[in-house]
This record gives structure tokens, sequence and C-alpha cells, in this order.
């Protein structure tokens, strides 16, 4: 309004100086202190981003910087990777369907459901197996996930879904982590899993088979929730021409990524293999 009336008679109206009017005015062009600190955030929040793949959210974000000794609120972050078109991966129900339990092998009990929490590494492994689409054909990957650190402890990948491709990922678990007799192994009515070879591998390993109940994958729900994360956070956001670059895709997702960076929620937001480190 400083065209129609006399400054002076509009910082009166304001109560403010002219002064301060003047100093104002030159400082407009500049941003205040809050919004050079989120420019500083907005940095810290893209190199997280990107350190996670483009994977992570808010929640883990604000995780990764309480490491730091950042304490920013979850709101904020969440308003800063808006304004910067950042978000995370959303996972969504998964069940995946590999299971052929139309046959006459033994059938063992469901013992994890009765067994107490895991409080120590190699009490309780989960296992299954999934599959990922290529040019070629499809891909079959067998995890073991260690129910204690959520690491994955053991695994393989065939173009074949047999009996040898459950047996090399426990045959992996087995030589890095050398169990002790009585380790529970839950897995689902899966043939290869109730094959004579199976229960002898376990057998002479000392570890003790369980199984989920009839069509029921969510009696194996950590592993489907690893599942869920790969296919998520790696699988569905490329297409791979050959198996081979899928294997090394998954090697690197695997080994690299979700054992040693990927924090998780039920650690505390640390990888396995930190949280694993904190417990020895």
């Amino acid at each position: 309004m400083k065209a129609d009336h006399p400054l002076s008679a509009l910082c009166r109206a304001l109560e403010v100086s002219s002064s301060g009017y003047y100093d104002w005015k030159k400082r407009r062009g500049c941003p205040g202190p809050r919004a050079m600190e989120n420019q500083t955030l907005a940095k810290e929040i893209q190199a997280i981003h990107v350190k996670s793949r483009q994977t992570y959210g808010s929640p883990r974000i604000m995780q990764e910087l309480r490491k730091k000794g950042r304490r920013h609120g979850r709101g904020r972050i969440a308003r800063i990777m808006r304004d910067e078109q950042l978000c995370g991966r959303q996972k969504r129900r998964f069940c995946v369907r590999t299971t052929d339990s139309n046959h006459d092998e033994p059938i063992a009990p469901n013992r994890l459901a009765q067994a107490p929490k895991a409080t120590a590494a190699n009490q309780a492994w989960v296992a299954d197996i999934t599959y990922i689409q290529t040019g070629e054909g499809w891909l079959y990957l067998a995890a073991i996930l260690d129910l204690y650190r959520r690491k994955i402890v053991g695994w393989a990948m065939s173009e074949h879904i047999d009996t040898t491709l459950v047996l090399n990922a426990l045959g992996m678990a087995l030589l890095h982590r050398s169990p002790p007799a009585s380790l529970l192994v839950h897995t689902d009515r899966g043939v290869q899993y109730a094959s004579g070879d199976y229960r002898r591998a376990l057998g002479r390993a000392g570890l003790v088979a369980s199984m989920s109940r009839r069509g029921n994958c969510y009696d194996n729900a950590t592993m489907e929730s690893f599942w869920s994360t790969l296919k998520l956070e790696m699988v569905y956001r490329r297409e791979f021409d050959t198996r081979a670059q899928a294997r090394n895709e998954i090697f690197d997702y695997i080994e690299t990524f979700y054992n040693r960076q990927r924090s998780h929620s039920a650690l505390g937001y640390l990888s396995p293999v930190e949280f694993e480190l904190q417990r020895n």
C-alpha cells in the first residue's frame, strides 16, 4: 500500500519501525534459518533414500537420521519427501503359491506355533521357495531366515523347483552357521521339504522339522514377509532378460543390501548384521 500512503504512516499503523521494514525487505530474497535447515535436511534425506535403493519411507529415514544424532519429526520428514518427490516402497498383502502338498511323504507337526519366541541366534529358522520371472523362464529361489536376527542364513537358486534346490540352501546355512542340535526348521508342507533326502539332511545335522498347516501361508509369516520385501523392493522394479542377470541381482540384494544395510523395524531399525554384531 505504499503507493497510496506514506511509508511512515503504514509503519505506525502496523506498529513496526521503518528500519525493521527495510531490514525485512533486504532479507526477503534470502531464505530464513528454518528454510535453510530444511534445505540441508532435504539433502540428507535424499542421500539416505539413494543409499536405501529408493526403498525407505519416512519412518526408516527418521531412524537413520537419529543414528546420526539428528532428531526430526516424522511429519517434517514426510513433508520434505513429498516436496522432493521421494517415496518409499509400500508393502501389500502377499502370499506366494509354490507349494505342492499333494504327496504321501510324512508331515511334521507345527512345532513353531508352540515354541517360545527366539531369544538368540540359531534357535529357529524358517524356510520357503519363491519364483522370479525372467526372459528365459522361471528362476526359483529357496531361502532360510533366522527368526531372531531376521537374517538370510542360506539360499540357493535353480531353474528347477526340486529337493536339490532346498538342500543347497540348507547346505549353505549349515556351512556358515554350524547350528546346535535341536534347532527348529519351519517350512510349508511342500514335497521338497517332506522328501526323504531333506528329512535325512535335517536328521544328520540334529535339526527338528516343523511344518505349517495345510494351505496356510501365514503360519510362515516371517518368511512370506521377506518374499514380499524382496519382490517389492527389487524384483517388481525391473525386468530380467536372463536367469544369470536375475541371479546376480538377487545375490546383491540379499548379501549386500538386505543382510548388511537395510534397517529392520523388528530389530530396532538395525540391519541383521548390525543387530548380530551388537549381540556378540
